[in-house]
């Protein structure tokens, strides 16, 4: 079986005997966390930048074992880092590097067509064509976690319901995300 074909779970659990398995949760989730970072910044390159700084410093965290509290929260885990590291390079006025630089990974050059296909990724007519493919409570609650960028307790009160409820929404939706553009990058 290939790495790209196997969950999350699965994944994280093949780290340790296999460093591609981080190379397929990077494939899959290269997309979305691109996409969610140049819609809030509008700038491709900051957008991936960002997105790079953001994969290193999961890598680091899984390395000393400080990984999501379950597989099934990878994706909302990376998102958290994500919107950690954009509010970061917000307060400081530039995008750490720390995580790459410990890890020795060069900058990427990006190409004209590179920061065309990173800017398109961030047009809200892609991300609404996704979203409405999901059960109304799960497009709910990914809207507000990822796009509005709420607190769990928050959007619970919101939507009379548990954090743990609204948290299993939004991993299910990402995972629907996660296979539906899987199949698209297939095509």
């Amino acid at each position: 079986m290939r790495l790209d074909d196997l969950d999350d779970a699965a994944l994280l659990a093949a780290l340790r005997a296999d460093p591609e398995a981080f190379a397929a949760l990077y494939r899959r989730y290269e997309r979305p966390v691109l996409g969610y970072l140049v819609r809030r910044t509008r700038r491709p390159e900051l957008a991936a930048d960002l997105a790079a700084e953001t994969f290193a410093a999961a890598l680091e965290s899984l390395r000393r074992e400080h990984g999501p509290a379950t597989p099934q929260q990878f994706g909302a885990w990376l998102f958290g880092i994500a919107r950690n590291k954009l509010a970061d390079s917000i307060r400081r006025g530039r995008v750490e590097e720390g995580a790459r630089r410990r890890l020795a990974l060069e900058r990427v050059t990006l190409t004209d067509a590179d920061l065309e296909a990173i800017d398109a990724l961030g047009t809200d007519a892609e991300l609404d064509q996704l979203l409405q493919q999901l059960p109304d409570e799960q497009r709910d609650a990914l809207r507000a976690r990822i796009l509005d960028e709420r607190e769990y307790s928050d959007i619970a009160g919101a939507l009379d319901t548990s954090a743990l409820v609204v948290r299993k929404r939004v991993s299910r939706g990402l995972g629907a995300l996660r296979a539906r553009l899987k199949e698209t990058a297939a095509s």
